[in-house]
C-alpha cells in the first residue's frame, strides 16, 4: 500500500471546516503542526489548541498509478472551498508506508538510572554488570521508555528508595516503566493508574515480559486507591495541582511521593500544594525539568 501527504499552511482557517473537508476527500490522518517554536504546555483533555502558525498535513492512500491526480484533484476541492492560497502553498509528497510508531525506538538503547537499574529494549543484550536490576521494555503507543528526563529522574530516586515490601502507586503509568522498576527492585505490589487504554495495556504486556504481572494491577480513572508506601506521578503540573488531595490521600503516613513532568519554573506552584501535608521537600533538576521529591509527615 502506498500514501501520499497533502500540507499547506492552516492561516486563518477554521481548523475544524479543514478537517472535516480532508476526511470527506478520504483522508485517514490529519495532523496539525507548529511551523515556528511556539509551545502550548498542558492543553486539558479533549482540548484542542493551535499554534499562532500551523501547517495542515493530511495522509491519503494513494490507488496504484494515479498518486498525481488524486492529489492534485484534492487540492482543487480544497482551493474551490476555502481559497486559493492552498493551490499556491500546497505540497504534495509520497510517504513510505511504515510502522512509524516503532520507527523512533531504532536508536533507542538500554541505560542505567542510579546504582543499579537498568532499562533496556526487549531485543538488547543484558548488561554487564551482575548487580543490575533490569526491566525489559517495549512502551508500544503509551508514553515511558527513560529517555526523558521527567522519567529518567523519576527512575533514578526510585533507585535509591527503600522499596523493599512496599506498595507503590503510579498514578499516569504509561508504559509501567515505574512500576515495574519499582517491583523489579523489590516492591510487594504495585498499582498502575491511567486514563488512556493503551497505556494500561502496554503496562500489562510489560509486567508479562517482566514477570511481575501477578503483582501489579491496572485501574482506569477514577481509581479506587488504598493508602501506599510510594506514590509516584509523571504527568503535567496542572494535574498535579488539580490531583493533590487524592495522592496526599494515597501516600500513606512516612511514605514517600514523586511528582515529576515538570518543567522547573512549575516546580513551586506544585510543591505549594503538598507543603501543608509533606516535609522534607526536595527539587531534583535535570536541564530544564525536576522531579520533587517529598515525605508524607506522620
Amino acid at each position: 500500500m502506498t500514501f501520499y501527504e497533502i500540507e499547506f499552511p492552516l492561516g486563518n482557517l477554521d481548523s475544524e471546516a479543514v478537517e472535516a473537508a480532508l476526511e470527506e476527500r478520504g483522508s485517514c490522518s490529519i495532523t496539525f503542526v507548529d511551523r515556528g517554536d511556539e509551545p502550548i504546555l498542558e492543553p486539558k483533555p479533549g482540548e484542542v489548541r493551535l499554534w499562532g502558525d500551523t501547517l495542515v498535513r493530511a495522509l491519503f492512500e494513494a490507488s496504484a498509478g494515479a498518486e498525481s491526480d488524486g492529489a492534485l484533484a484534492s487540492i482543487h476541492a480544497l482551493a474551490a472551498r476555502f481559497g486559493s492560497h492552498i493551490t499556491d502553498n500546497a505540497r504534495v509528497r509520497s510517504v513510505e508506508n511504515r510502522a512509524w510508531e516503532r520507527v523512533w525506538l531504532t536508536d533507542w538503547k538500554s541505560m542505567r538510572f542510579g546504582r543499579r537499574l537498568w532499562v533496556c529494549p526487549t531485543a538488547a543484550d543484558a548488561p554487564d554488570d551482575p548487580d543490575a536490576v533490569v526491566v525489559r521494555l517495549d512502551p508500544g503507543l503509551a508514553f515511558g521508555t527513560g529517555t526523558h528526563p521527567t522519567t529518567a529522574l523519576c527512575l533514578q530516586i526510585l533507585d535509591s528508595l527503600p522499596l523493599s515490601g512496599r506498595t507503590l502507586i503510579d498514578y499516569g503509568c504509561g508504559s509501567g516503566i515505574l512500576a515495574i522498576a519499582a517491583l523489579k527492585m523489590g516492591a510487594a505490589r504495585a498499582v498502575a493508574v491511567d486514563l488512556d487504554p493503551q497505556a494500561l495495556l502496554a503496562t500489562r504486556e510489560n509486567a508479562i515480559r517482566n514477570a511481575v504481572s501477578e503483582f501489579i494491577e491496572t485501574q482506569g480513572v477514577p481509581a479506587r486507591l488504598e493508602p501506599a508506601g510510594c506514590v509516584v506521578a509523571n504527568i503535567l503540573a496542572g494535574p498535579l495541582i488539580e490531583l493533590a488531595p487524592l495522592l496526599t490521600r494515597a501516600c500513606a503516613p512516612g511514605g514517600d511521593l514523586l511528582l515529576s513532568g515538570l518543567l522547573k519554573t512549575q516546580a513551586y506552584a506544585v510543591k505549594a500544594a503538598y507543603t501543608n501535608d509533606f516535609d522534607r521537600i526536595k527539587v531534583i533538576e535535570r536541564d530544564d525539568w525536576c522531579c520533587i521529591h517529598a515525605r508524607r509527615a506522620g
